[in-house]
């Protein structure tokens, strides 16, 4: 494959790397340096046509200064290696490290929710209006807690059927019963879906290890599988739930507070489209089982590390919900 990139050096050696769910990557050492070497697997995203959008997106972004490490080009001026069925792309390697919420100052929180506005602008002007809302219906549906319902049945005899059973079958049976009696009591309160089609571009999965830190300045926004229009108010605030969510669930909502109104201010959003998207985001995690169902459906427990923070999380916002709301608002 180095063979189509004549500048990138001779290989020395290819070692796997062993973060990222969805598709692998390896670091690759040449004569002429480090360089990432991205697999891409994930079905929904791993199309020809799809990864070329992504890499033209972040090819524009690092023209506008947004930190970014676009795929290095081949002697044709692709940047898509096809083999097997399978697509391949090389990028610059990037020293750094990803860093936690907790791992932030407040200062860096204001940088981090900035930096997110600079991409929501960035992509409104490189990438072209209505190209990836083609056949989305107006405004999307969130959602309808009579099928969670259903979906908590299912995972509670699993989890009750495993065994030997652990501590985490024992903590997912009493998160589920504990969600079971909250969307009792909230299911009044289900956002209803927008009046029209999102038109916003996002990345799509904008977290910590998405993100590569060198000292208290951001180097590179990597992983643009994602990529696509969804509301970006709803990507501003799961990205804060991700970043700044403690382990025993609660968010720090002091550099919350500073994170959106740094985001308010660079993306131009307001204080009204923050608090709807608070409540939406809110609805999806009170609905949310991914980790469970990769667990149980799937038998992957690669995500299990993160159920303790992610489902208190969802119990600590619903009993804090005016606080949450006014740290993204106020």
């Amino acid at each position: 494959m180095l063979r189509r990139y004549p500048h990138a050096g001779d290989p020395l050696t290819c070692k796997p790397l062993d973060q990222g769910l969805l598709n692998h990557g390896y670091r690759v050492s040449t004569t002429r340096g480090s360089y990432f070497l991205k697999h891409h697997l994930d079905d929904s995203t791993g199309d020809r046509a799809t990864i070329v959008r992504q890499h033209r997106a972040t090819q524009r972004l690092q023209s506008l200064g947004v930190p970014v490490a676009p795929p290095i080009e081949d002697t044709e001026g692709g940047t898509v290696t096809e083999i097997g069925g399978r697509c391949y792309a090389l990028h610059p390697w990037v020293d750094g490290l990803h860093r936690a919420g907790a791992q932030l100052t407040v200062a860096q929180s204001v940088r981090l929710g900035a930096l997110l506005g600079a991409v929501h602008t960035g992509l409104e002007q490189v990438m072209e209006a209505g190209a990836g809302a083609t056949g989305r219906p107006p405004g999307h549906a969130s959602p309808d807690p009579a099928d969670t319902f259903a979906l908590i049945d299912e995972l509670l005899a699993a989890a009750r059927g495993r065994r030997p059973r652990d501590a985490f079958d024992e903590l997912a049976e009493h998160r589920l019963l504990e969600r079971r009696t909250l969307l009792d009591q909230h299911a009044d309160r289900r956002p209803p879906a927008p009046g029209v089609p999102a038109t916003g571009w996002v990345h799509g999965d904008f977290h910590p290890l998405n993100v590569l830190y060198r000292g208290a300045d951001p180097v590179a926004i990597l992983d643009w599988d994602r990529l696509g229009v969804q509301p970006r108010a709803e990507e501003a605030v799961r990205a804060a739930a991700i970043f700044f969510v403690q382990p025993a669930g609660e968010l720090e909502l002091v550099k919350v507070r500073a994170y959106a109104r740094a985001y308010r201010r660079a993306a131009g959003a307001g204080a009204a489209e923050l608090a709807a998207a608070v409540h939406r985001v809110w609805w999806e995690r009170l609905n949310d089982f991914w980790i469970l169902r990769w667990r149980y459906c799937l038998n992957d427990r690669r995500a299990d590390p993160q159920f303790p923070a992610v489902s208190a999380l969802a119990v600590w916002w619903t009993r804090e919900y005016d606080a949450v709301r006014e740290a993204f608002t106020g």
